[in-house]
């Protein structure tokens, strides 16, 4: 690996730290935040729950067309940094306004909470698509976009894994402060750190912009072609929503199962600091296993730990022991699966090129935030259901303003052990079924394995040497002499 190249793989992976801060605490506890800080009704949770599927789900249709958007740009600057730059700047400034402390009724809030949530859709997707597309515009070697890969995932995991620690301490940290003043003072804080490290990737990551000077215009008609024609593209797609589907479920869960189901919400912190370690464990570990294993025989690996995870995890009426157990093996193998198929789509770039001629990065990108912004939104929506059916956001209602350990006493004498049952089966059976559809779906129709992709790789050098050679050389420059004639 060269200087650049290593300047490239740690500049552009530090830039997703606080990236995912952010949106972890956006995707993660928007919706703690509003049953249990701010204390919204049945009712009120109802309405929010079904605009943030509808919301997701539109954010995620036109993800493809943002994609062309960054496609089709070209700066000094690339056609990747501005949007980087554009999107941060956005998403900062939203995530602020979610979690703001105005004094307003809860029909206000609803209205204002659709207006920053949609555009934090938006604005996240421009910088998500245009960051994720520099991975394949760094290089085209799979071994360099493994590393890159692998480190870019760790970040993300420390940014993630950060926020699951600190988010139920915050109150303590501004001591003498309501907590939505300091969820408030929390969120500008998280925005700053956001722009100081994707600022990292702006400045220090350097592209090839060879391929840039020869991309046509993306127009709607390549768009489809893109993502319509490019099956491998449209494999990873699906099989990826329904493993995001499963597991933002699961982890959007995460607080109120330690709350309401183990009834210790303190030990959430410490459950979550061990999963830490075991994803980044296995972010670490991941090119050692690589040298060992294919790619199919990891991600089916990671599949088998995956389902044997969630079933001890249902089963272990909340045995601490078999908990960890569960959540050590769903998580390390969980960062081996997320790491692969980000690897699949950048490998799914050149499939694309090769079979229709036409390279597309951004397009094929916007998938990525196309099945977070679908698994988010589709989790919002489990999850808003399942408190209500269940009644547990009655029970949040009634301890929203009450001190923690007056709080663990109402939670012990009213949650019913039928609402946990069905916090449960939300929370495993029904991700767990989601994820293996997913996975059955790759294992029969995604092809792209190692010896293939040397082929397209090998393939397209050909055809770009065969273009250059096909290329008409400049004509010679005639000279025309004048002559004067006398008569």
């Amino acid at each position: 690996m060269t200087k650049q190249q290593r300047r490239n793989k740690y500049c552009f992976g530090l830039g997703t730290v606080g990236r995912d801060a952010l949106y972890s605490l956006v995707s993660m506890y928007l919706l703690v935040h509003l049953t249990d800080v701010v204390g919204f009704s049945d009712g009120g949770l109802g309405v929010i729950g079904v605009m943030l599927t509808l919301f997701g789900i539109f954010d995620a249709v036109i993800d493809p067309f943002v994609g062309a958007i960054v496609d089709n740009t070209k700066t000094k600057w690339g056609k990747f940094k501005p949007w980087i730059f554009i999107g941060m700047i956005g998403t900062g400034v939203l995530t602020v306004l979610m979690f703001h402390n105005f004094e307003m009724g809860e029909t206000a809030h609803i209205i204002l909470l659709a207006a920053t949530y949609f555009l934090f859709s938006i604005f996240f997707s421009l910088n998500d698509i245009a960051y994720w597309s520099l991975m394949p515009a760094i290089s085209k070697d799979q071994s360099v976009r493994e590393g890159v890969g692998a480190f870019a995932r760790i970040c993300a995991n420390v940014g993630m894994f950060a926020m699951v620690l600190i988010y139920l301490n915050v109150p303590g940290f501004f001591g003498g402060m309501s907590p939505r003043n300091a969820y408030f003072i929390f969120a500008i804080i998280v925005a700053v750190i956001m722009w100081v490290f994707q600022s990292i990737t702006l400045i220090g990551v350097k592209e090839d912009r060879s391929q840039l000077e020869k991309t046509e215009r993306t127009t709607l008609k390549d768009l489809f072609r893109a993502l319509i024609g490019n099956d491998q593209l449209l494999v990873t797609a699906i099989s990826m929503a329904l493993f995001m589907i499963g597991y933002c479920t699961t982890t959007g869960f995460g607080t109120y199962y330690f709350k309401y189901a183990y009834k210790d919400e303190g030990m959430y912190m410490v459950f979550a600091a061990v999963l830490a370690v075991a994803q980044l464990t296995a972010l670490s570990v991941f090119p050692l296993f690589r040298k060992k294993f294919t790619r199919k025989q990891l991600y089916t690996g990671s599949m088998i730990a995956v389902t044997a995870s969630y079933v001890v995890f249902f089963l272990s009426f909340e045995f601490l022991p078999l908990v960890v157990l569960a959540g050590l093996g769903l998580f390390f193998a969980q960062a081996f699966i997320q790491l692969l198929m980000l690897l699949f789509l950048a490998d799914a770039v050149e499939y694309g090129e090769w079979k229709l001629g036409k390279r597309n990065e951004a397009a094929s990108f916007a998938v990525q935030p196309f099945i977070n912004q679908f698994g988010g939104a589709a989790s919002k929506g489990v999850i808003s259901f399942t408190l209500i059916i269940s009644g547990i956001n009655m029970i949040a209602q009634s301890i929203a303003d009450k001190a923690p350990e007056e709080a663990a006493q109402i939670i012990a004498a009213t949650t019913p052990d039928s609402a946990v049952w069905i916090m449960k089966i939300s929370m495993m059976i029904l991700p767990l079924i989601c994820i293996i559809i997913g996975f059955i779906l790759y294992s029969r129709k995604f092809k792209i394995d190692e010896k293939m992709y040397a082929e397209i790789l090998s393939d397209l050098e050909q055809r770009a040497k065969s273009e250059e050679s096909s290329e008409p050389a400049d004509e010679p420059e005639i000279e025309v002499e004048v002559y004067e004639v006398q008569s």
